[in-house]
């Protein structure tokens, strides 16, 4: 039994793969079509999904689509009623839209799905679930539990913003949820928003920025915007929002309760914009741990999936794992809409066509989410020869003792190799390297690298054997979606003159013998590293740990500001052409900045429009 998960439409459109409840391939539009956080119906993610199932769409048996839009398009239409006539003006933008696409997306996805094969009746093939249903279903059906509540916390489905499920075996119910306007999600958004980032896109900006600042709003928060019951529910004061009616987040209210207008994205970041980071990534904690608290009580059960945007905060699952509210707690990769195309497909294979789910033999069923493209060898080095690049082919062991030798030299290192990963974060598929031992490394990647702002910390790649040793953390974190202190025995005392450097300039101070991944309140995002899923980013690590004692290095994204994760070998090589980058390791490839043709650097720095 083949069933294809599709998200699309809104934002961060993807496709999936599930045979026989097995997860074959997931990968998100923007990979392919290098448009960041691409919409658009998933053509090429899926051409990619069946050509590495090895099969033609003719042989898919459903396609499952990751919400109800007939249910948004209500939720529209009594939204705006209940606010009219003052977001008539949205409306008018809104209700052509609908009306031609995505009021019929019927249709529209059997259109798309004939382009692939003409003979087929596609509408009798398709499936549509629930935004909500399909994130639970990403975040339980994948996890290696038996049994365990599932939360989904994210902007909104069709109504849905948050929701409580119960998974047993290949049973999932959607048992509780809080509905829009009513959202954790448009809150982190609205702040986003108003702090001058891109919504849907610079979320986890605001939440890098928060340790700068002091969270002495977090009062104000609770007593004006937003009312938490002391189970985690929760209702938002809509005459602070603009978001039901209106063409932007927040409103004049929003900007008068804090003295602070909205921030242009071309001006400086000050403290006041730090203290409201700070307070609303506290509040989120805030609301978070209650919501955990009152379903273990409600429940009983010890295990907890999350999922939905929210569920990419890390510091607030760091701090839910940290409480102890339950025994385990398993975070989807791709916890946003990317991944509700993947939680479509195993809703549609274990609920709807109520196929069984085997036990899980291994961490979990994603594969260390390594589950996008891969280039065989020859492939690899066709592709480069026609790029006009130069390189030499090593052997898996001169590979890796070349690559931990430039890492301990202070190198910036772009690694590709096997699987991209399926998710916003690079897991040591797609990413560059450095070394977190490094003062300068932070900025170097942030400025010369990656072309971005300077406050946005880099994470952690370490041996899962050593990360106890390193971190105040003891379990997985192969998703890089869990936020814990850099143990005491590795920190540095900050000395006193340097303790009053205000916001951004206390990232220059080194914090710990890790400086490079240490923020400034100590706390470093986490990915442990194991063999058994990624062999060879294991031996590299290794490698530099055997010559430098230290089993930790920088792993950040390889792409730059604005672009998505490079795919293919001709983009990783731009991306070395185009940056700082000095090594470039893909496959057995080994290439060397300064015997590359100078006639191929690039300027890549504003290639890509700003995230």
């Amino acid at each position: 039994m083949i069933v294809v998960g599709i998200s699309a439409y809104y934002h961060d459109s993807a496709a999936a793969l599930i045979r026989d409840g097995v997860i074959v391939a997931a990968a998100q539009e923007e990979r392919f079509t290098r448009k960041k956080h691409d919409p658009a119906f998933p053509k090429q993610a899926l051409e990619y999904c069946l050509s590495a199932a090895g099969i033609s769409i003719d042989q898919v048996d459903h396609v499952a689509f990751y919400d109800k839009p007939f249910l948004k398009f209500e939720r529209l239409l009594e939204t705006y009623l209940a606010f009219a006539p003052r977001g008539f003006s949205s409306f008018r933008l809104a209700l052509p839209v609908w009306l031609r696409e995505k009021l019929f997306l019927k249709s529209l996805l059997a259109k798309e799905l004939k382009a692939f094969s003409a003979n087929i009746d596609w509408e009798s093939k398709l499936l549509f679930g629930e935004h909500h249903q399909s994130h639970a279903a990403s975040a339980f059906f994948p996890s290696p539990f038996d049994e365990a509540a599932v939360l989904t916390l994210d902007g909104v489905g069709e109504w849905a913003t948050s929701s409580l499920a119960i998974g047993r075996g290949k049973k999932l119910e959607v048992i509780k949820e809080i509905h829009f306007p009513h959202s954790l999600g448009l809150l982190y958004s609205a702040f986003t928003y108003h702090l001058g980032f891109k919504v849907n896109s610079g979320e986890y900006k605001v939440m890098g920025l928060a340790p700068y600042g002091t969270p002495r709003f977090t009062d104000q928060i609770f007593e004006h915007l937003m009312d938490v019951k002391d189970d985690g529910s929760f209702r938002l004061d809509m005459k602070y929002f603009d978001y039901c009616a209106g063409l932007t987040m927040t409103n004049d209210h929003f900007s008068q309760l804090f003295n602070l207008p909205v921030r242009k994205s071309e001006d400086a970041l000050t403290q006041v914009h730090m203290d409201m980071a700070a307070s609303l990534q506290a509040a989120t904690e805030t609301v978070v741990l209650k919501l955990a608290a009152a379903i273990a009580q409600e429940t009983g059960m010890k295990n907890l999936c999350l999922a939905g945007g929210v569920a990419l905060n890390c510091v607030a699952n760091g701090k839910l794992f940290k409480q102890g509210t339950f025994e385990k707690i398993w975070v989807q990769p791709a916890a946003g809409d990317a991944g509700g195309a993947l939680g479509a497909a195993l809703a549609a294979y274990h609920g709807y066509l109520d196929l069984p789910r085997e036990s899980c033999t291994s961490y979990d069923r994603m594969q260390g989410s390594y589950l996008g493209p891969q280039f065989e060898q020859s492939e690899i080095e066709r592709r480069l020869k026609a790029a006009g690049a130069q390189f030499e082919i090593l052997s898996d062991e001169a590979l890796i003792e070349a690559c931990a030798s430039d890492l301990d030299r202070g190198h910036a290192l772009g690694w590709f190799q096997g699987r991209m990963e399926f998710g916003p974060r690079a897991l040591g598929g797609r990413s560059i390297l450095g070394d977190a031992r490094s003062a300068s490394m932070q900025s170097t990647l942030n400025l010369k690298v990656k072309f971005r702002e300077s406050f946005r910390p880099f994470a952690p790649a370490v041996l899962r054997e050593d990360v106890q040793n390193w971190f105040d953390y003891d379990a997985d974190s192969p998703y890089m979606l869990m936020v814990a202190e850099v143990h005491s025995s590795k920190r540095i005392a900050v000395p006193e003159a340097e303790k009053a450097l205000f916001g951004i300039e206390k990232l220059k101070v080194a914090r710990s013998e890790i400086p490079a991944v240490t923020h400034v309140d100590y706390s470093a995002r986490i990915q442990t590293v194991t063999a058994d899923t990624n062999p060879k980013y294991h031996q590299l690590l290794s490698q530099f740990k055997a010559k430098t004692g230290c089993p930790v290095l920088v792993n950040t994204s390889f792409n730059v500001r604005g672009e998505p994760i490079v795919n293919t070998p001709e983009e990783a090589f731009k991306c070395f052409m185009g940056t700082d980058i000095e090594r470039l390791a893909i496959g057995n490839c080994y290439l060397r900045k300064e015997r590359q043709d100078p006639a191929l650097k690039i300027s890549y720095e504003n290639a890509f429009e700003l995230d």
